[in-house]
């Protein structure tokens, strides 16, 4: 059974919910003033902060310098640097490129007696990372807390570069990071990796006087499946072949009368009911604590989830919602 943990800034879980339910009423250490407020921003859905990984073209220096170009839309919008300047114009990022020794880097043996790299693709030059924030948000409190989140986790490891964007209704910043380090080790990031992330950026932004939060998706509820990268910006562009395909599938069903029941459904239904009883044992805590009315604002977030649905169960709604207004439409 997946475990679900609500996260305090420093990267440390501190709250099981797949499990702390599960435990039952016995004695459980007290809910500290950091964890108390954690609390008080998810019941009260506080902004979530978006940290995700961009996965595609960092392998090659000819794919990072058009990279950097998109990101500085040709030398008009500033590069910011890990030594503090601000790089604009056309020849910007190749001398990032140059500053950085990504062609060295690309040609480098990856063994001290230069043997080929016995490699399905050549390893990643550089990581490229999103931190998103909500629209309204003050864009350069953004870019103000990547820059201290930058130099806090890189300064002194990875070279590192980012550019604001405004160009959207919600502020993001771009930030690229060289793979290899200072110390010749590569930059490793999994799954703990990013949830740290998302609570350090959450954390800057607050010091800002932002209202930000970093919590699990299944603790907020959200079901709804995330989708690779790709997809994800050809969506946004509107030129997504895979919900078409989806969305196709989903409507040959809909006209055979299929309506079989998702494996994947039971799973998702088993951890909510795991989320919903850790959050009331939770509730439970904090009356205990003297909490009584975000106790209340718990067990109401609780009761008050969204309901779980699959995929498949995304798109019929939509495709439903989307007849009915079209029916409305031809009443008119």
């Amino acid at each position: 059974m997946a475990r679900h943990r609500i996260d305090v800034g420093g990267g440390k879980p501190w709250l099981d919910i797949g499990s702390y339910g599960r435990s039952g009423p016995g004695r459980r250490d007290r809910l500290s003033p950091a964890q108390v407020e954690s609390i008080r921003r998810t019941v009260g859905r506080t902004s979530e902060v978006m940290v995700k990984m961009l996965n595609q073209g960092g392998q090659g220096t000819g794919a990072v310098t058009r990279h950097f170009r998109y990101l500085d839309r040709d030398g008009d919008l500033p590069i910011h640097t890990d030594e503090g300047e601000e790089l604009a114009g056309a020849k910007a990022s190749a001398a990032l490129i140059k500053d950085w020794d990504l062609d060295l880097e690309e040609n480098r043996p990856a063994t001290a007696d230069h043997k080929p790299r016995e490699r399905a693709k050549p390893p990643k030059l550089v990581h490229k990372i999103l931190f998103s924030m909500p629209a309204g948000t003050p864009a350069e409190k953004v870019l103000k807390a990547v820059k201290t989140f930058a130099r806090e986790e890189f300064g002194a490891k990875h070279r590192y570069a980012m550019v604001l964007h405004t160009d959207e209704p919600h502020p993001h910043v771009h930030l690229v990071v060289k793979a290899m380090g200072r110390d010749g080790k590569r930059l490793n990031i999994r799954r703990a990796t990013l949830r740290g992330w998302r609570q350090q950026f959450a954390k800057h932004l607050r010091e800002q006087g932002v209202a930000a939060n970093a919590t699990d998706r299944q603790i907020r509820g959200v079901s709804k499946p995330q989708k690779p990268d790709g997809i994800y910006r050809a969506a946004s562009r509107g030129a997504s072949t895979h919900w078409e395909q989806r969305a196709r599938d989903v409507a040959r069903a809909i006209a055979r009368g299929e309506n079989k029941p998702e494996p994947v459904k039971a799973q998702l239904l088993a951890t909510r009911r795991d989320v919903v009883q850790g959050w009331s044992a939770v509730g439970d805590d904090l009356e205990r604590q003297g909490y009584p009315e975000l106790a209340l604002a718990v067990k109401r977030f609780a009761w008050q989830l969204p309901p779980v649905r699959t995929e498949k169960e995304w798109i019929r709604e939509q495709m439903q919602q989307q007849r009915r207004v079209r029916e409305q439409d031809r009443t008119r």
